[in-house]
């Protein structure tokens, strides 16, 4: 029996595989990798696999309910006062939903003013 091994051959233990960094290296690489804390939308509120506790879970949904719903931007804002004004913008003709969906938005608004304000009004 042989004292040699004969496992594999060279090639398979070249200076790739194993190396020393010294510790310059190791913390310059580090500082590199780092990931950026807190990005904006990297985690799903309402991910049922999330490993908030209940108390953060009830502490972020009534922070998302307290906040106003604000379109996102100007033209949402627009589109939802006039269906049709995003087809009119871009200088086409606005679809038959929309236009019937306009229709419809100036008709309860017709019938909103005519009713007058009911309720209880608070101040």
């Amino acid at each position: 029996m042989s004292k040699q091994s004969s496992v594999g051959t060279s090639t398979a233990y070249e200076a790739g595989d194993q190396r020393n960094y010294t510790k310059a290296d190791l913390e310059s690489a580090k500082e590199n990798a780092r990931f950026e804390e807190g990005q904006p939308g990297s985690h799903d509120l309402g991910d049922k696999k999330d490993e908030r506790s209940l108390p953060n879970k009830l502490a972020a949904a009534q922070k998302k309910a307290n906040e106003p719903d604000l379109p996102q931007d100007m033209e949402t804002f627009q589109s939802q006062k006039d269906s049709t004004l995003p087809a009119k913008a871009q200088g086409n003709v606005p679809s038959k939903g929309a236009q019937i969906d306009q229709e419809l938005r100036e008709e309860d608004e017709a019938a909103k003013q005519k009713k007058g304000e009911w309720g209880s009004k608070q101040q």
